[in-house]
């Protein structure tokens, strides 16, 4: 059962009081409190404890967790000053989370916990069949990992849900900036990593030890989907295609050919493997190269193609190298529309917090007027809903999807 740990000198906690003017963000409903918008901290506690948050003057935030040695130095857990932070806190949560998916999307594969998104700032739980892998990056939180993984196995359990092995993938650098040691290894015992997943009809090994981050993006499922409409008879390209999944939705919905480009060699190996897994590997193929080099390739080599995904990692993960990723993103839009046909489309992505939505847009743009390109928006989408987009916690938005025809200056 999920068992009580709680001591009441943690309910208690330390006292912290913010700044005058400081805390504006958690005020509108977001979840971080930073260094420099504290005054003072009144107590004992250790880096992890349950602290009380008070405004300038006194009046109660609520309740987080502190960490002195990140900047983030509070990740707030409730606004109610009188809520304990116990076993029946965290069970309403993750049951809160369950439902919301339940509700919004596929739950064979899904992400249940998205940290602050779902209340739980610090921790990431990926489902994939019925394999649970846990990203654990926030000192606080990381204390309750093991209890909040046995709670939602209990709560997958009331819907006929066993879950027969947790994977925990912490192993993020971010953890460094919390004091904490990168990770990854099994909770509890020992399984098969590699397991079989069904997602838009397409089937999919996954590694959930050796794969990227948790093992595959979820966060694209819908995005991946938007694009069949596209590609039927079609002459595709997908661009950092990872282990194939844009490329085989694309297979699958009846394009006459697709390549599919990445500079990994285990994710191209992968994607042959799920190639093979959907039969589908007489139509979709795969190639180690770099897109930076392969698109201009293509372009000398007079390739045109009627669909064009561009599905990059991060090109940044801090404003500081912002100006780069605008570079970068630009580049490779730019080589996308000169190699796809009059009348034909790009899909398009940033998955970066810090190219937000204006920058991504900008750029593009400007990608376009290089090339003397029109591009007419067929549709803009986000992450898919099981990675909620908390509005006054910037951070949980950072997926922008666009579709694009792309003509000729009429």
């Amino acid at each position: 059962m999920f068992m009580d740990i709680f001591m009441e000198d943690w309910i208690m906690g330390a006292v912290v009081t913010l700044k005058k003017g400081k805390g504006i963000t958690i005020k509108k409903g977001g979840m971080w409190i930073y260094d420099n918008e504290i005054a003072s901290v009144a107590g004992s506690f250790k880096n992890g404890d349950i602290v009380i948050v008070h405004d300038f003057d006194g009046y109660p935030l609520g309740k987080g967790f502190i960490n002195q040695i990140s900047k983030i130095r509070i990740r707030m857990l409730t606004r109610d000053i009188g809520q304990d932070i116990d076993n029946t806190f965290f069970i309403k949560r993750l049951e809160n989370a369950w439902e919301y998916r339940k509700k919004t999307v596929d739950t064979d594969s899904c992400r249940i916990v998205f940290g602050e998104a779902d209340y739980l700032p610090g921790i990431v739980i990926d489902k994939f069949a019925d394999i649970l892998v846990v990203q654990s990056l926030a000192l606080g939180m990381d204390r309750y990992k093991d209890l909040i993984v046995q709670g939602l196995k209990e709560i997958l359990a009331r819907d006929g849900i066993n879950i027969r092995g947790v994977y925990e993938r912490s192993d993020a650098k971010v953890r460094l900036q919390e004091g904490m040691e990168r990770v990854k290894g099994f909770i509890g015992g020992e399984f098969d990593t590699e397991v079989q997943i069904v997602e838009n009809g397409v089937k999919y090994y996954v590694d959930v030890k050796e794969g990227q981050k948790t093992g595959f993006f979820l966060d694209q499922k819908y995005n991946r989907n938007a694009i069949r409409k596209l590609c039927k008879d079609a002459k595709v390209l997908d661009c950092f295609t990872h282990t194939g999944s844009f490329a085989l939705n694309a297979a699958q919905a009846g394009a006459k050919s697709v390549l599919g480009i990445d500079s990994s060699g285990s994710g191209i190996a992968q994607a042959v493997r799920n190639a093979e897994l959907n039969g589908l590997q007489g139509v979709a193929e795969f190639e180690c190269a770099d897109v930076f080099d392969k698109l201009p390739e293509l372009e000398e080599a007079g390739e045109k193609f009627d669909v064009v995904i561009l599905d990059p990692p991060a090109f940044t993960k801090s404003r500081n190298s912002v100006k780069n990723a605008v570079k970068g993103y630009r580049e490779i839009n730019l080589r996308a529309m000169k190699i796809v046909k009059d009348g034909g489309f790009l899909a398009t992505c940033s998955c970066s917090h810090f190219m937000d939505y204006e920058l991504f847009t900008k750029t593009i743009g400007q990608a376009a007027a290089n090339v003397h390109k029109v591009l007419r928006q067929v549709e803009f989408r986000t992450q898919a809903p099981d990675h909620p987009i908390l509005w006054e916690a910037g951070e949980s938005y950072y997926l922008k999807f666009y579709i694009f025809q792309v003509c000729s200056m009429p």
